[in-house]
């Protein structure tokens, strides 16, 4: 007899398993609950496939007014563009230098307990608010430009990066800290020489992650004035000048797209190694 049919043989008499464990009333309710609120969001959102359906022609006279894009201001689109990538890159930059003590701070076992706690909401505050709200601050404090875009990026990728960076740091093998630990070295001799070390692959992809992140989000700095492409594509926008927006919008296109095809490549070279 073959082992399949020893197999079916053996489970014959047995009755297959539950695929899913039935919820007690307490959890049908909170399912149900969730389900509502869901249903409820959509209409909250104005979820409508009829006005979709509307707005489609209007999509349309946009995409035939924008085409063929315009090349009259190219010299100052394309200034801008490089400022947006120059305003991502340094702030990427600072961020990621600043992020790494702060990692340090926040990684459970490295630091102490109200340290920890204090660096890690420190955090939180910087990934809770939204970067355009970054922005408007510091428009505020620095006046307009690409300076205020850069902050804000700046804190953006610290509340990014400081996260990711701790959490590297807390999942490093625990053996050889606690091997120099025994022979006496120092805390700062522990993290630098083994906790450091361990998660840099982490560091460096996070890091390629977060000028994606800051090229993306520098874009629209410029609707508040912080610098950018931003700017330029509102402006285009609401003088109705489609074709120098179409230009614009895909200028930003080939720009995201190289950032992440080059972080891409060197994420997979790093990993490879």
């Amino acid at each position: 007899m073959t082992e399949p049919a020893v197999a079916r043989r053996a489970g014959a008499g047995m009755a297959p398993p539950p695929r899913h464990a039935r919820p007690n009333a307490v959890t049908f309710v909170l399912y149900v609950a969730v389900v509502a609120f869901l249903v409820w969001s959509f209409e909250g959102a104005g979820w409508s496939f009829a006005e979709l359906g509307r707005g489609l022609p209007a999509l349309g006279d946009f995409l035939a007014r924008s085409w063929p894009p315009s090349l009259d201001r190219f010299d100052r689109i394309g200034g801008a563009v490089l400022e947006t990538f120059q305003m991502a890159l340094v702030g990427t930059v600072v961020g990621v230098a600043l992020s790494l003590p702060l990692g340090i701070l926040a990684a459970r076992g490295l630091a102490g307990r109200w340290v920890n706690t204090a660096t890690r909401g420190l955090i939180a505050l910087f990934r809770t608010v939204p970067d355009l709200v970054w922005a408007l601050i510091f428009v505020i404090t620095v006046g307009l430009g690409p300076f205020a875009g850069t902050l804000a990026i700046v804190v953006d990728t610290i509340g990014f990066c400081g996260r990711f960076f701790a959490e590297a740091m807390e999942d490093v093998d625990k053996g050889p800290q606690e091997a120099l630990t025994a022979v006496g070295a120092s805390r700062v001799d522990t993290i630098f020489c083994t906790v450091v070390p361990a998660a840099m692959p982490a560091f460096v992809t996070t890091a390629l992650f977060a000028l994606e992140k800051s090229t993306r989000s520098s874009v629209v700095l410029g609707l508040v004035g912080a610098g950018g492409i931003g700017l330029e594509l509102k402006v285009a926008m609401d003088l109705f000048d489609y074709r120098t927006a179409m230009t614009i919008i895909l200028l930003i296109f080939a720009l995201v797209l190289a950032v992440e095809r080059f972080g891409g490549t060197l994420r997979r070279r790093i990993l490879a190694n």
